[in-house]
Order: structure tokens, then sequence, then C-alpha cells
């Protein structure tokens, strides 16, 4: 069986972290520092930011929490001000995936290093992960954690690596490791159990409880390994509406939820992944009424059987379908139908030179997408050329 592709292109992901930044989300952790076919990429959504086109959104980088990750990372890319150090924590993954080469003592040793040297080298956020924290004694977890604030680290990331956790079990263990360490807390989960923003939502309970900041890992569409993480807009969602939760804990003041409706579509166009219909929010029965007595009561007033409305996420606008000829831009444009889709963009180039530099790009931009570029896409590569040619480029 043919499944869809679950990567996404690096004009796409730069997309992505642009969408995530008009919504107002805190952090992207929008890579690996250590892969080098995306150095060129993560250099240049860093110059993005420093030019403040993506800002405030915070782009972090995920490495494992070892020296060599740290000093390979930071030779990559020097730009680099927030990681996310990662290294296993349960008996299950230090016995059966290290294999001897660690054990308890010294995971905590190689963390220590890797935190003190990625300060060293100029970091100025940093997280430490404790993978299969779900899985891992609570005795250790909260030694782990005190080493790595002692260390230095801003924030310890709890990991339910395989979504083993509950909501209760979730709330307890984060609790106790927040009232011991008192460092704000992020909730990374998966949802092989189907329970991925229930224990999501609980474990920040938990930690705003004890009077620590919580960040709650999410992804748009729930997109991620095996059943995925917790989907981005049904966090929110949960937040503002779930029972227990209205009106005591407060969301960034930044978050747009109207960006929403827009942000799920291109990722389900980028990954190539219909969203669900039953998606909470966005999926196309969201707000369907079939039954006679729904139907008649929404009717009456939305409120009746409706939690939120539809254009609190950006929903509702009139979608414009093209009928007739469409001229598009891919890898084989001309420069006359290419001006022409840039002109119903309202886009103006100065001259005949610059005009085909952007065709260069966007022909470029559509052999690396392998696929149509929608509008974002090509009035990002009109107005950022020098990034778009560093995200293109493979070879630094």
């Amino acid at each position: 069986m043919q499944t869809s592709r679950i990567c996404l292109s690096k004009l796409e992901k730069t997309m992505i972290n642009v969408y995530l930044n008009q919504m107002g989300t805190a952090q992207s952790e929008f890579g690996f520092p250590v892969t080098r076919h995306e150095t060129n990429y993560l250099n240049a959504n860093l110059e993005l930011a420093e030019e403040g086109f993506l800002s405030p959104i915070i782009l972090s980088g995920w490495m494992r929490a070892t020296k060599e990750d740290v000093k390979e990372s930071f030779k990559l890319v020097p730009r680099l001000k927030y990681v996310n150090l990662s290294i296993s924590t349960s008996d299950q993954m230090i016995v059966h995936k290290f294999k001897g080469k660690l054990d308890h003592a010294s995971v905590i040793k190689e963390m220590i290093e890797a935190v003190k040297l990625a300060r060293k080298h100029g970091a100025e956020i940093i997280g430490v992960n404790a993978e299969d924290a779900s899985r891992t004694r609570m005795d250790y977890l909260i030694e782990f954690a005190l080493a790595a604030k002692d260390a230095g680290a801003d924030r310890i990331r709890y990991c339910d690596t395989l979504g083993c956790d509950s909501p209760f079990t979730m709330y307890d263990r984060i609790r106790l490791l927040a009232d011991a360490v008192k460092l704000p807390i992020e909730i990374h989960c998966h949802n092989d159990l189907g329970m991925v923003v229930a224990n999501s939502v609980s474990g920040a309970k938990a930690a705003l409880d004890a009077g620590v900041d919580a960040y709650i890992n999410t992804c748009v569409n729930g997109m991620g390994e095996r059943a995925g993480n917790a989907d981005l807009v049904s966090v929110i969602l949960a937040l503002k509406y779930a029972g227990g939760f209205e009106g005591k804990y407060a969301l960034d003041e930044r978050m747009n939820l109207k960006e929403a409706w827009k942000i799920c579509k291109y990722a389900s166009y980028a990954f190539g992944v219909p969203i669900p219909i039953n998606q909470p929010g966005i999926g196309s029965n969201a707000f369907a009424h079939e039954s006679g007595i729904h139907a008649d009561g929404a009717l009456k007033d939305r409120k009746n059987y409706e939690l939120y409305d539809f254009e609190e996420l950006g929903r509702g606008e009139p979608e414009i379908i093209e009928t007739g000829r469409k001229i598009t831009a891919g890898e084989y444009s001309g420069i006359k139908g290419f001006r022409n889709v840039y002109e119903k963009l309202e886009v103006e180039f100065k001259d005949d030179a610059q005009a085909t530099e952007i065709l260069e790009l966007v022909r470029y931009a559509n052999v690396h997408n392998q696929k149509p570029l929608v509008d974002d896409e090509l009035k990002f590569i009109a107005q950022h050329p020098k990034i778009a040619r560093k995200i293109f480029t493979m070879i630094p």
C-alpha cells in the first residue's frame, strides 16, 4: 500500500514557520542543526528572524545532549540561540538502547556537559529533554531535572515518548516534577492511545498549578511519528473551552486563532495528507449538522450545538475557485506566463532582470517542492530572493 509522504521541502518548512509566527506560536523547533542537508535552511530562517520577518517566534534547534552534537551544531549553524538537548532517561532506554555505553550516572553527566557547552557557545535559552520520561522512575527524573537546572537549563521537557501516560498519571507526575524542580515544563506527548490532547492539557495544568510556566509541544494537524503528536488547534481549543479551564489559565496574548484555518489547509497540502473530516475546529464536519433536532437548534441559535464559532478559526471566508484558463508557474514556465501569475498577485518587478531572477528561483522551488506553488510561497520568493536561494541550495 502506498503511503502519503510525511516530509516537507525546505521552502514548505519555512512557510510553516511563517504561518506559525503569524498565529502567535511561541516557538518552532525548526530543525536538526547536525543534519547537514538542513544547514542552509536553518541559517536562512535565522537570518529571516534577525531581519524581523520571523519575529517574535523563537526558532529552536533539536540535538542530542552530547558535547559532539552541541559542537557540530554551533559550527554549522552559528546563529543558533535556542536549543533543546535530548537524552533518554528511562530504565528501558538506558539498558536496552544504550546497551552499556551509558548508565544512569553517565546520562546525567553527558547532559550536564552538553548544557554547559551550549551556554558557552552562546545559547540563550536551553531546554533539556527527558526522552521516555513517562517510563522513568520519578526519583531519577527529579534527580535528572535538578541536575539540568544546576547546570543552567532554562526548562525541562517531559516526553511521553510512547504515548503511554493517561491524563491522571500525567498530572500527578508533572506536578511532582514541577514542585521539586521549579523550572518551566514543556509537555511533549504522542497519540498512541488516542489521549494526546487530554494528556498535554493535563500536564500543562499540573505545571501551572505548581506555579511554573507550561509549554505544550504541538504539531499542525497532529502530524508526527506513529499516531502523531498533539494537534495545535485542538490544544488551543481545549485550553479555551474545556470545563475547568475557561478563564483560569491565560494563553499567550499574541495567539491569533484566526490563522488556524490557513495554516491547517497549507500543512495538509504540503504533506499530501487530507484533514480528517472530524478534526476539531478544522475538519469539514466540525460545524456540520444533519440530525433534525441539531440542525433546528443550530439554526435558532448556533450556541445550542456549537461550542465555539467557526469565524474564530478563520473559517467562513469565501474561497475563490478559478474557472476557465489558468496560468501556473512551474519548472518550465516562460517569462510571459510567469509575469501573468505575479500580476494577479499584485507583485511588480522593477525590470526584466529582476523578473528573470525570480523566475529562476520559482523554477527551482517547483522542482524543490515537487508540486505547484501556492500564492504565499510565490510572494515569499519575490520578497526574499536571497533567502530563497539559500533554502534551495543543499551545499553550504
